[in-house]
């Protein structure tokens, strides 16, 4: 992202410059926003001038022919003297244009709060799309291991048997299931408008001689043109700080997917049972060469520890207006609101990566769940024997007790075949021990609806890449 004067070369914004996608950083920009806010002036003369106002003739043509020559470090110098930032930058597009036509009727916030909220709508569109992309690779991902079998964890303690598509999965259903709540942010977002300084469209109400209708109509182009169906129909000078809340809200729970699946793959990663790819000549560490360390999955994990501060920050806003809208909140606003795009574009640009590279170690997960198979076993065993007549309660404790001492010998160098041994020669366990052996292995297949559970989570994807193929195959050039 661009920054004034010499800042650029000691304050760089890193969120822009190491993680976020060429596209978001374009967004929020300093230079796009002023040209967006340039065409919005723009829009209003032009529907102003339609609607009966005078407009001397060639002046929107004299600002459409201006509007890229963006000096932000000019704007900047207006700005230090001026301590107002939009009256800076109305100077310069009309010294630029040789005309004083634009910004009649308006207040700064018509101009400052619709603009943010097309860059927050053209972000969420992003963002919306990266969600695509990344749903159709780990629907892939998630039928492609539907069938190898691993020891799943609860508590990061082994449990019983899933597979590694289902653990997939679990990522991708709550990817969709966020999806669905920033669609739904998507469809009833509204614009600010045309409102002035205090709400009441009084402004531009007396600009056209009291005429409201033709301040409505005006209102309703300018919405159209950027993009928007509907307004807000009393706001103060701001919109309500809550809907900001709301959609950065939105954003966490959309990186919450991918973030909680990097945090899987970290701890596979720490136990050779899965790596998230290693490029040729790439490096783990500095000082130990044999590092393949699972630093993208890392940093997933932190960029989503900045969104959650910068949902803190959109939240601090809540609530927090003053009658009809102060600024206290601009310098908020102003980092949290690009800052939680930037850092939900780089999540998914890593995330991308991550799910596209990643790889079990399917002999190291074998050797693990063959090791682990009587433990995953003890739920099986505890049924069969409630099966054969036993209570639930004391076949609880037997396969328990049983359990937990195999585990103490397996951690003194023991075998964990030991268990069948030990709980199928207690007389008190209706099963002998070639029963208990055979129910324990058969365990090792024992998955119950893992594929069927795969199965209906991927076909929801399939709508989703059907319906914008070209957003689904989008694939980060790079990340760093």
């Amino acid at each position: 992202m661009e920054l004034n004067g010499d800042r650029a070369a000691v304050v760089p914004d890193v969120l822009a410059a190491r993680y976020a996608s060429p596209e978001m950083t374009a967004i929020w920009s300093p230079r796009g926003k002023v040209v967006a806010e340039r065409r919005l002036w723009i829009a209003v003369l032009r529907a102003q001038a339609d609607l009966g106002l005078a407009v001397p003739d060639g002046a929107i043509e004299a600002y459409e022919a201006v509007v890229d020559e963006v000096d932000l470090d000019s704007i900047m110098e207006r700005e230090r003297v001026l301590r107002h930032d939009v009256k800076a930058r109305i100077e310069e597009f009309c010294d630029l244009a040789g005309h004083q036509v634009i910004h009649r009727g308006m207040t700064s916030r018509d101009l400052t709060e619709n603009i943010e909220q097309v860059q927050i709508r053209d972000s969420v569109d992003l963002v919306l799309g990266r969600s695509v992309a990344l749903a159709s690779v780990l629907a892939a991902r998630a039928t492609e291991y539907a069938d190898l079998n691993l020891a799943a964890r609860t508590h990061n303690v082994a449990a019983q048997v899933t597979t590694f598509g289902r653990r997939i999965a679990m990522a991708l259903e709550e990817l969709l299931v966020a999806r669905e709540r920033l669609v739904s942010w998507r469809g009833r977002c509204r614009l600010r408008g045309l409102k002035g300084a205090v709400g009441t469209q009084l402004d531009l109400v007396t600009l056209f001689d009291g005429d409201a209708a033709r301040a409505i109509e005006l209102e309703a182009r300018v919405a159209a043109e950027l993009g928007f169906v509907d307004t807000l129909d009393a706001p103060g000078q701001v919109y309500p700080r809550s809907l900001d809340h709301e959609v950065v809200g939105a954003l966490v729970q959309m990186a919450a997917g991918p973030a909680d699946f990097a945090r899987t793959l970290r701890l596979m990663a720490g136990h050779d049972l899965a790596g998230e790819g290693f490029g040729a000549g790439q490096v783990g560490s500095s000082a130990m060469p044999h590092k393949m360390n699972a630093r993208s999955s890392e940093r997933i994990g932190g960029l989503l520890t900045v969104l959650r501060g910068f949902e803190a920050m959109t939240a601090g806003l809540v609530g927090d207006q003053w009658n009809e809208g102060d600024v206290s909140c601009s310098v908020v606003r102003r980092v949290a609101l690009p800052g939680a795009f930037l850092a939900a574009d780089g999540l998914f640009e890593t995330a991308l990566v991550v799910a596209s590279d990643m790889a079990p170690v399917e002999a190291a997960i074998a050797a693990e769940l063959d090791k682990m198979l009587p433990f995953l076993a003890t739920s099986r065993l505890m049924l069969a024997a409630t099966v054969a007549g036993l209570g639930r309660e004391e076949a609880h404790e037997l396969v328990g007790s049983a359990a937990r001492a195999t585990l103490d010998d397996v951690r003194r160098g023991g075998s964990s075949a030991a268990l069948a041994q030990r709980l199928g020669a207690d007389p008190r366990f209706p099963l002998d021990v070639e029963a208990t052996a055979a129910t324990i292995a058969d365990a090792g297949d024992q998955t119950g609806r893992a594929r069927e559970q795969v199965r209906s989570v991927t076909d929801r994807v399939a709508g989703l890449v059907a319906a914008a193929p070209e957003i689904a195959s989008y694939r980060p050039t790079a990340i760093l």
